[in-house]
């Protein structure tokens, strides 16, 4: 668990599973699986085994000694839906989520349909907690089918992270989409964002009364491009999140 992220629209991360396996070209240049496979082979180092998917029961009850209200990004470095995840251990990390209703838990996957079949078992006879939002990566076009699966799971808050954006999204329905994350690529062989592309989603979130934050322009650093946006910075959130004091 870190307290304190570069991620900008978060401000810890909680990493009950890591490793993962690439399975769209918004993985390609995966900074989880580059900072991992840094440490493969280095004996007692947290990712002896790079970016191998790995289940860290000993992680699961991180958030309940953490009293200081946070939002958390869950698996920053993995992804809770992968299919080789059992779903025994993803009821454990939403039982510890749902306890610990004094932090908001951000969980991003690109195993759409995954999300929206567990969701629908664990909410069936529930209303799913507004403490834990759900979202889902979208790099183009090619991938707004992840949009459809998440309007149609049961959550509190659902949002789109839009991150690397790699080519246009289209002229995609948000409809039940509470909070849209757009940015672009960083790090070594970073493919640039073009701007037609930054703006379209952000004059569909206006038209559609859609939240919406510009993380980044990406390059080489995350920063390198700064955050600015035709003029301004965009940092709009889903709803009022409470004053979170040092």
């Amino acid at each position: 668990m870190a307290d304190g992220s570069a991620i900008e629209w978060t401000d810890a991360t909680w990493n009950p599973v890591t490793g993962c396996t690439k399975i769209t070209a918004g993985c390609d240049n995966c900074y989880a699986a580059r900072f991992s496979e840094r440490w493969r082979g280095i004996p007692g180092h947290p990712f002896e085994h790079g970016f191998d998917l790995t289940l860290r029961p000993e992680r699961l009850a991180q958030p309940l000694a953490w009293k200081r209200s946070r939002m958390i990004f869950v698996n920053s470095m993995s992804d809770l839906f992968h299919k080789e995840v059992p779903r025994t251990f993803i009821d454990q990390v939403f039982d510890t989520m749902e306890k610990a209703d004094w932090h908001v838990f951000q969980v991003l996957t690109k195993r759409s349909s995954l999300m929206r079949s567990y969701l629908k078992r664990r909410y069936r006879d529930a209303t799913p907690p507004a403490h834990i939002w759900l979202g889902v990566s979208v790099e183009d076009s090619k991938s707004s089918a992840r949009i459809t699966h998440l309007r149609d799971a049961p959550a509190g808050v659902r949002f789109l992270s839009v991150e690397p954006l790699i080519g246009s999204v289209g002229k995609v329905d948000l409809t039940g989409i509470h909070w849209v994350i757009a940015g672009g690529e960083s790090g070594p062989g970073a493919r640039p964002m073009a701007i037609e592309w930054a703006r379209e989603i952000r004059d569909l979130c206006a038209e559609q009364g859609v939240a919406f934050f510009f993380k980044q322009w990406g390059g080489i650093r995350p920063k390198t491009g700064g955050r600015d946006l035709d003029g301004r910075e965009w940092n709009e959130l889903p709803v009022p999140v409470a004053s979170r004091a040092a």
